[in-house]
């Protein structure tokens, strides 16, 4: 009996033509999706987001292909560069960190070779917050507790005073706030949400560097969390998550686990007097 694994029904890599832009997640190289590991083993040509993409990522999987930083180049040099390579016959990837839906420029470039007649599509990957829950031991969404999650970045260049919602989002109450590129801006944040009226003592968590090695994380408040992040020095590459989900408690229990969420019959009928469904069970 051979010991050789089976070989799979479908191939995980899919059909679509073109260029692939994958996320590479968070950083730890085992949140690397099958799909988009598969695509990086076949790869000739990694244009990668410098180091926001963990080096031990890069050397696992596509230590074999040409890898080209993407720091510091603009469209004029990344386009014609992934377009040649492709009408050469090479297989390129764009390696993203994270999910390049998330606060990337993915799209961008995506239309540019579009236009060039070079088709490309999207590669899921995990997103920072994701790993940050999972630092934090916690749900984004708690019953009874966090109905919601919202993804945001602080103001600045990108996003003016009449664009940032963050106390908007705070004030909800039942919303887990993730706010991107924002570890130099904790400060000023804070301040803001103290000024328009938040709890001073609304649950803050600073993740930096999700998933890496170095991984640290500062827990807080509204009111102390931006002299904890300035002592430890970060300025950037960390998550800041806002809410009473960071805390981990506090919940209701679902529907899901019949007697023991709800202390009775499994069919014991909900408030309005009808048995829970599967929509319920959340």
């Amino acid at each position: 009996m051979s010991d050789a694994a089976p070989e799979p029904e479908t191939d995980i890599v899919g059909d679509r033509e073109g260029i692939p832009f994958v996320g590479a997640g968070p950083g730890d190289p085992g949140l690397l999706t099958v799909r988009g590991r598969a695509l990086l083993e076949r790869a000739d040509l990694v244009v990668h987001a410098g180091s926001l993409v963990n080096s031990e990522l890069l050397d696992a999987f596509c230590d074999h292909a040409e890898q080209v930083n993407s720091v510091g180049k603009d469209l004029e040099e990344l386009v014609p560069l992934m377009r040649d390579a492709h009408e050469e016959g090479r297989t390129v990837v764009r390696l993203h960190s994270g999910d390049p839906a998330i606060y990337g420029a993915a799209l961008e470039q995506m239309d540019a070779l579009e236009s060039e007649g070079v088709p490309t599509y999207f590669v899921s990957g995990v997103t920072a917050a994701f790993a940050a829950s999972a630092t934090l031991d916690t749900q984004l969404t708690l019953n009874e507790v966090a109905n919601h999650v919202a993804f945001t970045r602080p103001q600045g260049k990108t996003l003016g005073p009449e664009e940032d919602h963050i106390s908007e989002f705070v004030e909800m109450g039942d919303v887990t706030t993730c706010i991107y590129l924002g570890t130099h801006a904790v400060r000023e944040t804070m301040d803001r949400l103290l000024e328009d009226g938040a709890d001073p003592d609304t649950p803050v968590a600073v993740v930096y560097h999700a998933s890496w090695p170095d991984e640290d994380v500062i827990r807080g408040t509204v009111a102390d969390i931006a002299d904890a992040v300035e002592e430890a020095g970060y300025r950037a590459s960390a998550l800041v998550v806002i809410g009473e989900a960071v805390t981990g408690g506090g919940y209701e229990r679902s529907y899901l686990y019949g007697d023991w969420a709800s202390g009775g019959s499994e069919d014991e009928a909900t408030d309005d007097g009808a048995t829970p469904t599967t929509e319920d069970m959340t």
